[in-house]
């Protein structure tokens, strides 16, 4: 919110022209910052619990670079997912601070001073194969700017599940598990029957022919047995960073 807004409506609660619960409420959907070419949500924190992010692709590096700076500037943390490294340099030379993940194409900071959130415990980023980690360090990255504490557990699809089960323990002991898997997506299901908490489930595009882009891995993953399971749309790491973060939050 600017300044003067902020300012503007303090001051009519002070005259007592603006009751507390209407601030507070008009305070849940404003304001927003225009740049011109996008608008801003500031408040997406306060209402949501998680800042807004800046989807990169189809994006020009200046306007990355804009709405970056923007939504870093009122102290949260800030995501860029899908980032081309073609398209880095604006960003990172207005936010020297900001790290970026060439696997993921994520660049993200997270404030010195931001207060760390209140968790559950840890959330554990499970992957089936190396060719699903841009995807699972997109989530787990995602949730490391949140200040979740992430354990990662790699290459563990279940065409030999004996890898899968030497690292049941950590898995078993998260608060919150995000199982990343392409080909036919079994992984969920796998991971769901070894653990009791809630497995946030991704599918990926990797697979030959009738993988279809990750479609029978969302279809294998909806239609899943296991009744902890949640699937979000192919690809997603971010949104599976963001509900596990929802989850584990305390």
């Amino acid at each position: 919110m600017r300044p003067d807004r902020l300012r503007d409506l303090l001051e009519h609660v002070a005259r007592g022209e603006l009751d507390v619960d209407a601030a507070y409420a008009r305070l849940r959907d404003l304001p927003f910052a225009d740049l011109g070419h996008a608008n801003v949500d500031h408040h997406r924190m306060l209402r949501q619990g998680f800042p807004e992010a800046v989807y990169a692709e189809h994006k020009t590096a200046e306007q990355i670079a804009d709405i970056a700076v923007e939504i870093a500037s009122s102290g949260v943390p800030l995501v860029v997912t899908r980032l081309d490294p073609a398209k880095l340099e604006p960003l990172r030379s207005r936010l020297p601070a900001g790290r970026y993940d060439s696997l993921a194409r994520c660049f993200w900071l997270r404030p010195e001073d931001a207060p760390a959130p209140a968790a559950r415990g840890y959330v554990a980023v499970v992957c089936a194969g190396t060719s699903d980690l841009p995807v699972a360090e997109e989530a787990a990255l995602t949730l490391e700017a949140a200040g979740h504490p992430v354990r990662r557990v790699r290459d563990v699809g279940v065409a030999g599940i004996h890898r899968l089960l030497a690292r049941r323990e950590v898995i078993a002991g998260a608060s919150v598990v995000v199982a990343v898997a392409g080909m036919e997506g079994t992984l969920p299901t796998a991971v769901a029957g070894l653990v009791r908490a809630p497995v946030v489930a991704v599918p990926t595009s990797v697979g030959y022919g009738v993988s279809t882009g990750g479609l029978a891995a969302l279809l294998s993953m909806l239609a899943s047995c296991a009744p902890n399971v949640a699937v979000v749309n192919v690809d997603n790491g971010f949104g599976a960073g963001v509900y596990a973060a929802t989850i584990n939050g305390a």
